[in-house]
């Protein structure tokens, strides 16, 4: 099978990198003053993503991205297809890692299956990262991970970094650097344009088939301003606010569910074939 290696100049030296300074910072237990605490000196390959990820996210670059990848036209596959096609993105430089992208995910919905939630939970927690195929349609790092916020609007400065915002020309915009921007005052998050990434991908490819709690998971997992912070409260409706709850359940196991032990797929893939069946076509569009 062909592979695809992270490039050396990129800022983080695989993805899982980012995933270790989103449990780093946010590791259960620590005080508000603790997670704070990062700098450049503490991550200088994180600090350097996100300074590319805060200059470049601006409105118009959202608005480009939402227009090439939400109309769905890369092509059908199936669930196990896209995840083998992930299994593609690689780290040739990293020789700890011997767990495939498709363990890991399953890593995740094997925990959530483990603490007895629905079975449409345990499908959110295989599909939730399945976006980042975007690193192999050939968009950067930044545009894939990170932590993600409401574009058209003043960035929080719960935002991790928000100091690099200064090289976004939104920052000054008349409209765009305002509080709500050109949105309303609780016009509720689902019509409102987030930073562009592999969560608003993934929720695109999904929205047709999994209920509104799913959903919200797979579209915010990565909004840590809103659902770790508080931020952008003034743009939630009551809707948002029940779905708050959902993906506060969904995040543990995003960020703590990462193990040693490789699970077992050929034990595992009959149970998954039935899931996939039960709430999918057999193929979708990506």
């Amino acid at each position: 099978m062909a592979t695809t290696t992270i490039p050396v100049d990129a800022p983080l030296k695989d993805m899982d990198e980012w995933d270790d300074f989103l449990e780093g910072r946010y590791k259960e237990g620590k005080s508000e003053e603790e997670f704070r605490q990062y700098d450049e000196k503490a991550t200088p390959s994180v600090a350097e993503f996100y300074r590319l990820n805060h200059q470049f996210q601006t409105y118009d670059y959202v608005m480009q991205k939402e227009k090439e990848y939400f109309s769905l036209n890369k092509g059908m596959k199936t669930i196990w297809e896209a995840a083998e096609f992930l299994n593609t993105l690689v780290d040739d430089s990293d020789p700890d890692t011997d767990l495939t992208q498709i363990e890991h995910l399953l890593q995740t919905s094997e925990a959530i299956r483990a603490d007895g939630h629905p079975r449409w939970f345990v499908l959110t927690g295989f599909v939730h990262d399945l976006g980042k195929v975007l690193c192999l349609y050939g968009e950067p790092q930044w545009g894939v991970v990170g932590d993600t916020f409401p574009v058209g609007c003043a960035y929080s400065k719960d935002i991790v970094f928000p100091e690099y915002f200064k090289a976004n020309p939104d920052l000054n915009h008349p409209i765009y650097s305002t509080k709500y921007g050109i949105y309303e005052p609780n016009c509720g998050l689902d019509n409102v344009h987030m930073s562009f990434g592999h969560d608003g991908y993934i929720y695109e490819v999904m929205k047709p088939y999994l209920p509104q709690e799913s959903l919200a998971m797979l579209r915010y997992h990565s909004f840590y301003p809103w659902h770790r912070h508080g931020a952008y409260e003034h743009l939630m409706n009551e809707k948002d606010k029940e779905m708050l709850h959902w993906v506060n359940k969904f995040n543990p196991y995003d960020l703590y569910s990462k193990g040693h032990t490789k699970p077992d797929m050929k034990e595992l893939k009959p149970y998954y074939d039935d899931l996939f069946a039960e709430f999918l076509p057999e193929k979708l569009a990506w």
